[in-house]
């Protein structure tokens, strides 16, 4: 008999991926599930992907009998069921320090301005836990913005929480936008800013204003958009509070954080809840909505390291300030900036509800100054007084109120009409030079109108200028 020799050479089998996790079993918008088969389980928060694609992103959120629930954090055309998936052992990581200053970027660290890749030497990881108490230090100043109304009626102090609260179109991105210029023009530190849902125009104009008064190379932007899928928006204000931990903790930096907008985030985390079939809670909210929130806010504080002022705009479906996601993210806030829709179909810009808005360090005697605290006191008496005779002024005319509510209507309108005000933002929109007003010259010019210096002076003399030695109306 002759033997046959084999033609080919036997195949040696191929040495499995030492972290390889499982396969695709199912895929559920951004939900995407994972039948494990390996021993090693991946821990919550962390990446998987594939070995052919890093691209592929899937961020493992929970676990069932053997199944993985994760995040899909890329475009869902690129996987498909009985995908092989492998763990990369790390959570999302995002690149810190110098070389995010003046850069746009994404969920994933990568550069969104054309500027060339960013080269990190340091990468961390979105996630963190809140300082302890030990090492929180609370500041005793009061940060100026140079925008008269939040000077006098909201000031901000130095490390809290600031929130511009109202529906859409009434200036909230605006308000934010002059805010970047006005402070980080004037700070020594450094400023990073979460675009969370918002349209792509916005982000453009941003970095082309920033960018045209030449204080971009101060700020980090972080962007996921209002057409990126949910587990982006959800997970951009993490990725960006990790860039400013690292300012505060690494280099002892005092930091701007700005989110625009972090209802959008509240938004990002209920369509994720939805689509992993959790019971909804109040108002049809997620049931873990406090922690979300907790889980960010509490990062946002200030040490002995350095302080983070967070500013925040907080968008109000159907303009309900009742609303259970609005009211959990006020819950947070030191000082509270109302928009008034009915102030911006008025024309009178910032649209700041002038009664409605407040702050938690006007009740701490002593901390704002014993003049401020006198003004604030008489302003809130005229406006509110105003706000009574205004029903009787629309149906009758103010000239059957008696002379002295006539004397307090008429310095109500002063008052309200001094606290608009141009702004440098939008001086290609409006054609008026913005104006920078330093709150000790607002404090002046309040108690000037409340003592009767300007009664002689129109009313409309007094819309959008800056100081009244400006106008040159003293």
């Amino acid at each position: 008999m002759t033997k046959i020799t084999p033609t080919t050479t036997p195949v040696t089998p191929t040495t499995p991926n030492p972290n390889y996790i499982g396969r695709i079993s199912s895929i559920n918008g951004q939900i995407v599930e994972i039948e494990l088969e390996s021993e090693y389980i991946p821990g919550i928060n962390e990446i998987l992907t594939t070995e052919n694609d890093p691209n592929i992103r899937l961020e493992v959120y929970s676990f069932d009998n053997g199944q993985i629930f994760c995040l899909s954090l890329s475009e869902n055309t690129l996987i498909y069921r009985n995908m092989a998936i492998i763990t990369t052992r790390n959570p999302l990581l995002i690149p810190v320090g110098q070389v995010v200053l003046g850069r746009v970027m994404n969920l994933f660290g990568e550069a969104e301005d054309g500027k060339g890749k960013i080269n990190a030497p340091q990468r961390l990881p979105i996630y963190s836990s809140a300082p302890t108490f030990n090492i929180l230090k609370a500041s005793p100043e009061v940060l100026e913005t140079g925008i008269k109304v939040i000077d006098f009626v909201c000031p901000f102090v130095k490390g809290g929480k600031i929130g511009f609260i109202g529906g859409a179109g009434v200036g909230k991105t605006i308000l934010i936008s002059e805010l970047i210029h006005n402070i980080t023009a004037r700070n020594l530190g450094v400023s990073v800013f979460a675009g969370i849902g918002e349209r792509v125009r916005e982000g453009q104009e941003l970095v082309e204003n920033l960018s045209r008064y030449q204080v971009l190379e101060k700020v980090a932007l972080l962007f996921g958009q209002m057409g990126e899928n949910a587990a982006i928006r959800f997970r951009v204000a993490n990725a960006a509070a990790t860039v400013a931990e690292y300012f505060r903790d690494a280099e002892k930096k005092d930091v701007l954080f700005f989110i625009d907008n972090i209802y959008r985030f509240v938004q990002a985390g209920n369509e994720v809840s939805a689509l992993l079939g959790e019971i909804p809670s109040e108002q049809g909210y997620q049931p873990t909505l406090q922690t979300e929130l907790g889980n960010l806010e509490e990062r946002l504080s200030s040490t002995v390291n350095g302080a983070i002022t967070s500013i925040q705009t907080i968008y109000v479906p159907s303009d309900d300030l009742s609303d259970a996601g609005v009211y959990s993210l006020m819950s947070y806030l030191d000082s509270v900036v109302i928009l008034s829709r009915n102030l911006a179909q008025l024309g009178l810009f910032p649209s700041v509800d002038l009664l409605e808005s407040s702050s938690s360090v006007l009740s701490i005697t002593g901390f704002i100054g014993k003049q401020h605290q006198q003004l604030i006191n008489q302003f809130q008496q005229i406006l509110n007084r105003a706000n009574d005779l205004s029903r009787i002024a629309a149906i009758l005319g103010t000239g059957e109120l008696s002379a002295n509510d006539q004397l307090i209507f008429s310095r109500a309108k002063r008052l309200t009409n001094y606290l608009t005000q141009p702004f440098f933002v939008t001086e290609n929109q409006t054609g008026k030079k913005g104006v920078y007003v330093t709150r000790q010259e607002t404090i002046d010019d309040i108690g000037q109108i409340i003592i009767g210096k300007l009664d002689n002076i129109p009313e409309e003399k007094l819309l959008y200028i800056g100081s009244l030695k400006q106008a040159g109306l003293i």
